[in-house]
């Protein structure tokens, strides 16, 4: 079905000189197939070409099937959301920019809810982040994010099958995209940009990026680029009490100046991390949650996630830690490289209750300029071989007291710990052939809490040395 040519009822009239783009009338747009809705688009879309140039426009299917919706070029602004249904419908631009209106209402720009097969390629998302900026917290710990946040930009909600291809996202007031209890998602090669809002106090509040929820699987995040995100980047996250996240791919994707996490895998399962790049991580400092805690990290974990690897990434410039570890057990850690860490290089945690340290292997890592140590170890069965940490303890710690019991904690090159969040002894850990370089590292390579003895675990063939101008 072909639009009709013409102005709309009650379109305001265009300024001399001023010619759009295209003129569509308005329907509030209803495709169908049969009786199937397949997308509806509301009423309030408006086409603009110059900054007082507005014309209402609805599109019909381009396809006979009534598959295919093609946006025109030019920005399209709407106050209510796309809402896209039923089974293998494209949305296609062609220089198009999907833009909220300055009173947009709704849970995203386009929301895809129960939609199969879903396709979503080549437009411009621009959430008007200036009108729509909302100064809130967190999702409480009950609820998903999906029914807390508004103003996203691609809300999937109980999708399947669904691609999301050379979309690009700015000024995306909630997340970039948002995907809820969905599986087989695909997001590859998309952009986001300057989004993300902010608190009460002015810092993140993870909002900004990628968030795959509440038990979403096979899914996939390759060749995206972010840059001047608020919050996270790249997160999964669950209720403690919903299904994990599960077989997910987060792959060769560019991080450039991330308020939180560029990477977060977030209570989940089967996780693979690989070959990202970023900087600039936890900048600029001012939208840092400090006040929360909220440290920011390269790549980050939670809750319980295990027969995951984060392997080949590369960070600089991180204004917190390279990788934690809170969380993370039955799982790898190699081959990844963090340089100029303002915090610890890589940390073991066991917030949540349902796991325990063990059977992580940490292995040909490289960490550069730590700040403090370079592998804080807990648990038992995990294996810490070939690491390179040069350069460590850049603050020259001697006594950082912090704990105040003990003192090894922030100046070891390795240190075997007690407890971190919860007590879990440092004990059954093979600590072998790693190389070691700092201030005073001849000394302090491997340290140990009290309590925790010289056998306790495997320590052998590591090679350390002091370093630094003054050879300490």
């Amino acid at each position: 079905m072909a639009p009709t040519r013409g102005w709309a009822p009650g379109a305001r009239a265009i300024p001399p000189g001023a010619r759009p783009a295209r003129r569509w009338t308005t329907m509030g747009l209803i495709q169908r197939t049969g009786r199937r809705v397949l997308a509806r688009l509301p009423a309030e879309v408006a086409c603009v070409r110059a900054a007082r140039a507005l014309a209402c426009c609805v599109l019909a299917a381009a396809a006979a099937s009534a598959r295919l919706i093609q946006l025109p070029p030019g920005v399209m602004e709407i106050a209510s959301p796309i809402e896209v249904t039923g089974s293998g419908v494209e949305v296609r631009g062609e220089g198009t920019v999907l833009r909220a209106a300055h009173g947009f209402r709704g849970r995203a720009l386009v929301e895809c809810r129960g939609c199969t097969g879903a396709l979503f390629r080549g437009f411009t998302v621009d959430g008007n982040r200036a009108a729509l900026e909302v100064r809130a917290g967190l999702a409480p710990y009950d609820v998903p994010f999906a029914r807390f946040t508004a103003n996203n930009g691609i809300l999937l909600d109980d999708a399947r099958e669904v691609r999301i291809e050379g979309v690009r996202f700015r000024e995306i007031a909630g997340f970039a995209v948002l995907a809820s209890r969905s599986r087989d998602i695909t997001i590859r090669e998309v952009a986001v940009a300057d989004s993300g809002s902010r608190n009460s106090r002015g810092r993140n509040n993870t909002t900004g990026g990628i968030l795959l929820e509440e038990g979403t699987a096979n899914f996939r995040v390759e060749g995206c680029r972010f840059e001047n995100i608020r919050g996270n980047a790249v997160w999964t996250h669950s209720l403690y009490t919903s299904p994990r996240n599960r077989a997910g791919v987060i792959a060769d994707n560019r991080f450039q100046r991330i308020g939180r996490d560029a990477i977060q895998v977030g209570h989940a399962t089967e996780v693979r991390v690989e070959r990202n790049e970023g900087s600039e991580i936890g900048y600029p400092a001012e939208v840092v949650d400090t006040e929360g805690q909220a440290t920011p990290v390269a790549i980050d974990t939670a809750g319980n996630t295990d027969r995951s690897v984060y392997a080949s990434n590369r960070f600089s410039q991180i204004n917190g830690k390279c990788i934690d570890l809170d969380g993370f057990h039955h799982g790898e850690v190699r081959g990844n490289v963090c340089s100029d860490v303002s915090g610890y290089g890589i940390v073991m945690n066991n917030s949540n209750p349902d796991m325990r340290p063990e059977g992580v292997r940490i292995e040909g890592n490289e960490i550069r300029r730590a700040r403090y140590g370079g592998i804080f170890v807990v648990g038992s069965g995990n294996t810490i071989a070939r690491n390179r940490l040069l350069d460590l303890n850049q603050a020259r710690c001697d006594d950082c007291g912090y704990p105040a019991d003990e003192p090894g904690m922030l100046r070891s090159g390795i240190y075997l710990g007690r407890r971190a969040e919860r007590p879990a002894p440092a004990r059954g850990n093979v600590v072998e052939a790693n190389e070691i370089t700092g201030y005073r590292m001849a000394a302090r390579c491997v340290g140990r809490a009290p309590g925790i003895g010289a056998a306790d675990n495997t320590v052998r063939g590591n090679r350390c040395r002091n370093g630094g101008p003054d050879n300490k």
